[in-house]
């Protein structure tokens, strides 16, 4: 299973070239990302796709020193899981 990237976006394609998973993070400012959306297609639910592509975008989140804004609800969830990863998100301070 091989991520691929875009600016801002990572996502899965099947064999035919069609999207089956996705994770969007918008740029709010040079330094911060919304992550707004997460999607999986029905056939690859429950196989953990969703986790690893949040591990993929906390990868790029790191390597470019940046922070992330959370609005979608799988991404809250899944930080609120991953707490050592707590340090990425901004703070609403």
């Amino acid at each position: 299973m091989e991520f691929k990237q875009e600016s801002n976006r990572i996502y899965l394609e099947n064999e035919e070239g069609s999207m089956i998973a996705e994770v969007t993070f918008p740029a709010i400012s040079e330094q911060v990302v919304n992550i707004n959306h997460t999607f999986v297609d029905d056939s690859l639910r429950g196989q953990g796709i969703a986790g690893k592509l949040m591990e993929e975008v906390v990868k790029q989140l790191k390597a470019e020193n940046k922070k992330a804004s959370l609005t979608c609800s799988y991404a809250i969830k899944w930080f609120e899981k991953n707490k050592q990863y707590r340090d990425l998100i901004l703070s609403k301070e």
